[in-house]
């Protein structure tokens, strides 16, 4: 029978392959699928799946792609495991207890990795990514807030505020948006692409709720100063009694420092930190989309904000913006704390930033560029042109190493210094030195060609990539 019986007026010419049908290649496709509405009938299972895979060929290759964090490369076992439980909802702890006891482990095992006071005390959850935990511990934030004012919110003079530096993902500006924050942002200043801690400080006030710190800028992977924050807030405490707790978006750092900069002190340790977060899916090397936000203890979590169901079996507390939702990352988490323990989680992370750095010397070293961050911290790094350059700017770069089939994200700082466009490159597990040197490879080899251009050819800025967290 036809796979497809729409009205003929509505059909098209066959423009799929005779052979994807299942028996006769002749009769069984007379037309190619509508794109924009629902088929008429079904078809068979190999054809949906050729027809699908074909279009996303044209995708990028994601193991070349050096704009995002989010993990491109898992080991096979890991792909089964997450196949096993895909099928699994997340929500419904009662009917799958080990993967919530999975979820548990994973939580105990951050609190540790972050020093809790006691760790067994620590209260987190899973989430859908670094976003949805950012909202989270924004909500903590602002409910505390609201606790301690209780007697003058709401009202003019108490519109709560958030102080982040300008460098920020883009999740805390939908937090302030979505839950009537205002947003105080400290803009970056000459050569200082994060927050800086005294500036931050300087915005707060008795409306403020928090202060977030990033270990691990997105912009340029540099870390920003979470212990002077800490120290600048005591100071505000000690002269004004106003206590302003941190939060710690650790996105991508929180999975690095502990490993690769142990003598940094930026989480639990710090008694002003209040939450931390995290992205599994980055730097915790899982594949999208898994995060995670911890408190240091259950005073940090206002009771209020946990939710209990019941309908599908047993009291089940929950604080996640979301409520269903796959339980194979969080599986697949578990996976690779197991898998990689501590020393091996200090491997994978000290070989990305030994890519990172080694490349970023590489980029140096051609004298066309000038390097803003090493990837001495994240294994990401920031490069610009030299201020020589005049016959091609950072957007013709990218534009070019794509043709390579490299994804390198081009794109202008906020504030303060939108004089200054930059390129990134994101070294995570999976991107080795083999093609680090294909990477720098093809750069050197665009350069010759670059030189000759008699200005910068790329027109539209805002078109010429991505400026992927």
């Amino acid at each position: 029978m036809p796979l497809h019986n729409g009205p003929q007026h509505e059909g098209r010419h066959l423009s799929v392959n005779p052979f994807l049908g299942p028996a006769n290649p002749v009769g069984d496709m007379l037309e190619a699928p509508p794109k924009h509405r629902l088929p008429d009938g079904p078809m068979a299972p190999s054809t949906a799946y050729q027809l699908v895979h074909d279009e996303l060929m044209l995708d990028g290759n994601a193991r070349l792609n050096l704009a995002t964090f989010v993990t491109t490369w898992m080991e096979p076992q890991a792909g089964i495991l997450m196949a096993e439980c895909r099928d699994k909802n997340m929500i419904d702890k009662d009917e799958y207890p080990r993967t919530a006891e999975l979820e548990r482990r994973c939580v105990a095992m951050l609190a540790d990795l972050w020093h809790a006071p006691d760790p067994s005390a620590a209260t987190g959850c899973s989430t859908t990514g670094s976003s949805e935990a950012c909202m989270l511990a924004g909500m903590a934030m602002k409910r505390r807030w609201m606790r301690r004012n209780a007697d003058r919110y709401p009202s003019p003079d108490a519109r709560p505020n958030l102080v982040m530096g300008v460098n920020v993902q883009v999740c805390w500006d939908k937090f302030c948006t979505f839950w009537e924050v205002e947003p105080r942002q400290v803009p970056m200043e000459g050569e200082r692409f994060h927050l800086d801690a005294a500036a931050a400080a300087a915005l707060c006030d008795e409306n403020t709720i928090g202060v977030v710190g990033v270990l691990g800028s997105t912009f340029d992977g540099s870390y920003e100063p979470v212990a002077d924050l800490c120290a600048a807030l005591d100071e505000l405490q000690e002269r004004t009694g106003l206590d302003v707790p941190v939060h710690v978006d650790g996105a991508s750092g929180a999975m690095v420092a502990p490993f690769l900069d142990e003598d940094l002190v930026w989480d639990f340790r710090l008694p002003r930190v209040a939450s931390v977060n995290t992205s599994g899916h980055k730097y915790g090397l899982v594949y999208p989309g898994v995060g995670w936000v911890l408190w240091r203890d259950a005073e940090t979590l206002p009771e209020e904000l946990v939710f209990r169901v019941n309908y599908l079996g047993g009291d089940m507390p929950t604080f996640a913006l979301n409520f269903s939702r796959p339980g194979a990352q969080v599986v697949a988490q578990y996976y690779t704390f197991l898998r990689l323990g501590r020393e091996g989680y200090r491997a994978v992370q000290q070989a990305s930033r030994d890519v990172a750095t080694g490349l970023s010397a590489r980029i140096g070293a051609l004298g066309d560029f000038r390097l803003l961050t090493r990837g001495d911290e994240l294994p990401v790094f920031a490069f610009t042109t030299a201020p020589e350059v005049t016959a091609y700017d950072v957007f013709d770069v990218s534009r070019r190493m794509r043709e390579s089939g490299w994804l390198v994200p081009a794109y202008t700082f906020p504030a303060n210094r939108q004089d200054l466009s930059v390129l990134r490159v994101v070294c995570r597990n999976g991107f080795s030195e083999d093609l680090a040197d294909l990477f720098a490879e093809d750069l050197a080899r665009l350069l010759p060609d670059l030189r000759r251009q008699p200005r910068p050819l790329t027109g539209d800025r805002n078109a010429a990539t991505g400026f992927h967290h």
